[in-house]
């Protein structure tokens, strides 16, 4: 071997399963401070949770991914729904905030939702290291949605939902401000926002009394499908890649009852290995690859009873 862990070349693959032999999930503290308060905030959440009203709220956020004018689809919007479909089927009810209805028109709308408590939060769209984004319908060169800047305003103290981020590059690994002193890379650096103190997946997480509890989200550039190429009347943003696991993953939740967070996370890749093999495309082998728990995988989904 050359050292490089699941490599894919024009010459050769290494040959893996890719089924999770255990239950994964970082906690991506820096230091002292940032362990202690994640930690009280697990303490907080599984023995304050159980039975609160809060829980049983979704917020969920979307718009038109690939705003193509021959797809009739929104598809993050899509994502949304199907997510709600599902969790109803445990009670939870879903607050949408669309560009198609304007319901999304910018950062306050995502704070002020997730600041009236909620137990699940689901954006499906667009992303980078910073940031998370979707576009109105048909219009690419408009982009709403929220980044690491307003993270400050949430007020949900208490109430911290589990987070799934569909969009590229949300949780990637080593994003640091002192990227910007690599001169040599700074513009490529600056454009990719890889400059972000910490990524927006854990940034979401690790604040103390406000944000998630857990995140899922891709480490790098993440990948969808549009429109219906296989005829079949069902959306192919819902059926492939990073649309499939997403909503796969509150599925499992909804119908398989598994409510322990690195199960529901494990399982879910399970299922898309399943339907994937990952060893017949490269697109699902990075797609189940990059799709990252940070969070603690022990958390018991609502809290415990007291």
């Amino acid at each position: 071997g050359n050292g490089k862990f699941a490599e894919w070349k024009m010459t050769g693959r290494d040959k893996i399963d890719f089924y999770p032999d255990v239950y994964v999930g970082r906690l991506a503290c820096r230091n002292s401070y940032e362990v202690e308060k994640i930690v009280q905030k697990i303490i907080t959440y599984e023995t304050t949770t159980y039975g609160k009203d809060w829980f049983k709220k979704m917020v969920g956020i979307g718009g038109d991914t690939f705003p193509d004018p021959s797809d009739p689809y929104y598809d993050g919007e899509l994502s949304i729904l199907e997510s709600k479909d599902y969790m109803e089927e445990v009670g939870v009810e879903t607050t949408t905030l669309f560009t198609s209805d304007n319901t999304l028109t910018g950062p306050d709308d995502i704070i002020n939702a997730v600041s009236q408590g909620c137990g699940w939060l689901n954006f499906e769209g667009h992303g980078n290291p910073m940031s998370w984004a979707n576009h109105p319908p048909y219009d690419g060169d408009t982009w709403i949605g929220i980044d690491v800047t307003n993270f400050h305003k949430f007020s949900n103290t208490g109430m911290y939902p589990v987070c799934m981020i569909g969009g590229c590059h949300n949780s990637q690994f080593n994003v640091s401000i002192l990227n910007l002193l690599k001169f040599g890379e700074i513009k490529d650096i600056y454009y990719k926002s890889e400059w972000s103190p910490e990524s927006f997946g854990w940034w979401i997480v690790r604040m103390a009394d406000k944000g998630a509890i857990a995140s899922i989200g891709n480490t790098g550039l993440g990948y969808g499908a549009i429109g219906d190429n296989d005829d079949d009347g069902i959306p192919d943003t819902l059926e492939f890649y990073g649309g499939f696991i997403d909503g796969e993953f509150f599925r499992v939740y909804a119908e398989e009852g598994k409510d322990i967070l690195g199960e529901t996370h494990g399982t879910t890749l399970t299922n898309y290995i399943m339907k994937f093999p990952p060893m017949n495309d490269q697109i699902d082998a990075k797609t189940v690859e990059e799709w990252v728990l940070l969070g603690d995988p022990s958390l018991k989904i609502g809290g415990y009873p007291s």
